[in-house]
């Protein structure tokens, strides 16, 4: 084995190391350089650390995932969390909009309903208004919700309120009719929602129902107070005449005695009583007038005046003292002879010192005559009207001129014409 000279220049000298293998008479020998050793060396160091540091990675790697889970397990319960609390959120909101939903559709039903309730009076009204009209008094114009296209038809609640959310949302921008024109004159909270706009709405309608009820009721009330007033003028008149009239106590709480429990009565109820008030009095009123168109209370020569009272003068032609069973009128002759009420001709034809006479039967006893006519123009049997034209101003029979004696009779008895004349003057406006 050969040895190299080393160079001393920098000091010691280094051999290289040599290993040395035997085995048995075999021997082998590694020279180990420097550089060699270095480079193992820095192997295995390096591998030592990569053990190290994979060993470490997979220690520490279970604490990492461990901890991204946990991460990824609060965020996600977080999500969770905050997904809870906004779908709870929408269910609030929802619950919220259904309940606002079926409050608004039963406001809108009970609504359509009395609104529709208050258009069906309407032909409950209309025949009693004609009656009243007929009657002769002045009904004032009673008021009643007019029908909308929507209501001839069957009306959906759910989308009725629907709609009516969506109006009361856009009422200040748009206002479809009269009560969402009062919604835009109403001054709203800025921040105010869709269903609190809606409730004022509603409010606003409902008022104005109420409105119309109340002065439904109270012009029938007023109605029936006109129509008591004037069957008692009439049935007043009569009275005076000498007529015997069925007298009933006016129901208007004027009473000496009165009084009972308060019994409280709704709406729909106070309706039926003002209009069942307001029937009864119409039908008194009609009886009282019916029986005074049959009465002989109006003058038989209108707008003339009388020449000759009832009672006792003196007579015309023998210049005594005598008893005038009638009414003479200054009438000129030819002009129309017309009946003081409606009844049965029982007489027409030459009667004595009457001339030429009609005699009506009036009924309950009364009867009417028209004498000195010069020309008669009903026969026995007819049924003529109050006004109806019976002859012609004449001066037939005992008669010193042209003109026409008036009788009532009661029972064959003369009583005298000019109260039944009066009693016609005071009510003819109501008849």
């Amino acid at each position: 084995m050969q040895h190299k000279t080393q160079s001393a220049v920098f000091g010691k000298r280094r051999e290289p190391h040599t290993v040395i293998i035997a085995r048995g008479d075999e021997i082998r020998h590694f020279t180990i350089r420097p550089w060699i050793a270095a480079a193992v060396g820095s192997v295995f160091v390096a591998v030592a650390i990569g053990y190290l540091l994979a060993t470490s990675y997979l220690v520490l790697r279970d604490d990492l995932i461990g901890a991204s889970v946990a991460r990824q397990a609060r965020l996600q319960q977080s999500y969770e969390d905050r997904i809870s609390a906004l779908r709870t959120q929408l269910d609030r909101v929802t619950s919220r909009q259904l309940l606002d939903q079926r409050l608004m559709e039963t406001k809108v039903s009970e609504l359509l309903q009395r609104q529709t309730q208050l258009y069906s009076r309407h032909g409950r009204l209309q025949p009693i208004l004609d009656r009243a009209e007929g009657g002769g008094l002045v009904p004032e114009l009673v008021p009643v919700p007019q029908p909308r296209p929507a209501d001839r038809a069957e009306i959906d609640p759910a989308t009725t309120a629907k709609t009516a959310r969506i109006s009361a949302a856009a009422a200040d921008q748009n206002a479809p009719d009269e009560f969402a024109l009062w919604n835009t004159r109403t001054s709203f909270a800025p921040t105010a929602s869709a269903a609190d706009k809606a409730d004022m709405l509603f409010a606003a309608i409902n008022k104005s129902l109420r409105r119309i009820e109340d002065e439904q009721i109270t012009r029938l009330s007023a109605l029936a107070q006109d129509a008591d007033r004037a069957a008692d003028q009439i049935s007043e008149a009569l009275v005076d005449a000498g007529f015997e009239i069925d007298t009933e106590a006016d129901d208007d709480g004027e009473a000496s005695g009165i009084g009972g429990p308060l019994v409280a009565i709704d709406d729909r109820r106070a309706f039926e009583t003002r209009v069942e008030a307001l029937d009864e009095a119409l039908t008194r009123l009609e009886q009282l007038k019916k029986k005074a168109t049959l009465l002989p209370i109006h003058s038989p020569a209108p707008g003339y005046s009388v020449s000759s009272t009832f009672g006792v003068r003196r007579d015309p032609i023998l210049k005594t003292p005598a008893m005038h069973s009638g009414l003479d009128f200054r009438v000129p002759s030819g002009r129309n002879v017309r009946s003081a009420g409606q009844g049965k001709v029982v007489a027409a034809g030459w009667n004595g010192g009457y001339g030429r006479m009609v005699e009506i039967d009036h009924g309950d006893g009364l009867t009417t005559r028209y004498a000195h006519m010069s020309k008669i123009l009903v026969k026995e049997g007819d049924i003529v009207e109050r006004g109806a034209v019976v002859g012609k101003v004449g001066s037939s029979g005992r008669s010193t001129g042209a003109h026409l004696h008036y009788e009532i009779r009661r029972n064959g008895t003369a009583i005298n014409p000019l109260r039944f004349i009066k009693a016609g003057r005071k009510i003819a406006e109501l008849l």
